[in-house]
């Protein structure tokens, strides 16, 4: 079909191109031949009149012009599929519907794995792809590439629709052996202590404690950084020293690892775990249908404690 002289399968073409980096295997996921996609890539390029790619190997690199069709290609493609082809077609007990979604560590443990439990129940045959943070998780959104983004309400934009799940708490831990972690620690005590802390993404984004912590102008000594908030109670067995964690994951790991938990001798404000997802996603039956259980399972979450 042509709108304005532009062949509309050859958009489909150019988005699988553009998420592919790759002639074969672009042409293999819209079921295209290698010899038809490579046909569908001299069309586009004389309609854009715009090499479009150079090939680096066998990577296809775009153009300044492939790259800023990229994203409004992928919003159209996505808007059709949503308000057009599944609209009022999900019955989630049929569907095998993937979700994507960039959730932490923390939540995943104590939160999303009853997202999973729950949806085995429900819809047997849906899945969850659980992805770590990015470095522009609104990027993704607007691309509608991922389907939810579950972090702290503080770190998300107000260019998507977001709800509130629950509130956290920040609490200090360490080793149940650690003297020098008492009841009543004080500040002096919390800034010398070697410290792990948990740093996230490609650019080792920093946690809640400790962005709260430099919101007050405030440092401690940190001795240990991992890639998660799961990845701190392990390095802190049989050592002096101390972290700050969410009081849900921290009670969680303290069930099975020696761990003594105080209150943290500062002000450290309560956060919100929120959700948010794509605006092109608002109105998308199965979208909607997993929010609904998210919030459900949210506001149950104390009760499984």
């Amino acid at each position: 079909m042509r709108f304005k002289g532009l062949d509309l399968n050859l958009l489909v073409a150019l988005d699988a191109l553009m998420t592919e980096r790759n002639l074969t295997a672009a042409a293999r996921s819209i079921n295209l031949t290698q010899p038809a996609m490579s046909a569908a890539v001299s069309r586009l390029r004389a309609y854009f009149r715009d090499e479009l790619f150079t090939m680096r190997g066998r990577e296809l690199v775009p153009t300044p012009r492939a790259e800023g069709l990229a994203a409004p290609i992928r919003e159209a493609l996505a808007h059709i599929q949503l308000s057009i082809i599944s609209c009022n077609m999900f019955k989630p007990a049929e569907s095998d519907r993937r979700f994507r979604i960039i959730v932490s560590d923390f939540m995943t443990v104590v939160f999303f794995r009853n997202i999973v439990d729950r949806v085995a129940r429900e819809a047997p045959a849906v899945g969850f792809e659980l992805l770590p943070l990015a470095d522009e998780p609104d990027e993704l959104l607007r691309r509608g590439e991922v389907d939810f983004l579950i972090l702290p309400e503080l770190f998300m934009s107000s260019a998507h629709p977001k709800a509130a799940l629950f509130e956290e708490t920040l609490v200090c831990v360490g080793c149940r052996l650690n003297k020098k972690m008492s009841a009543d620690l004080t500040f002096e005590r919390y800034t010398s202590m070697g410290h792990v802390a948990a740093r996230f993404g490609p650019t080792q984004r920093p946690s809640i404690e400790e962005w709260c912590l430099h919101e007050q102008g405030l440092k401690r000594r940190i001795e240990v950084v991992v890639q998660g908030t799961n990845m701190i109670p392990p390095m802190l067995c049989g050592t002096d020293r101390i972290a700050t964690m969410p009081a849900r994951l921290a009670k969680h790991f303290a069930r099975t690892t020696p761990l003594r938990i105080v209150e943290p001798p500062l002000t450290l404000p309560a956060f919100t775990e929120a959700v948010q997802w794509p605006t092109l996603h608002n109105a998308d039956p199965a979208s909607i249908w997993m929010r609904r259980i998210l919030l459900d399972e949210a506001s149950r979450i104390d009760s499984r404690l």
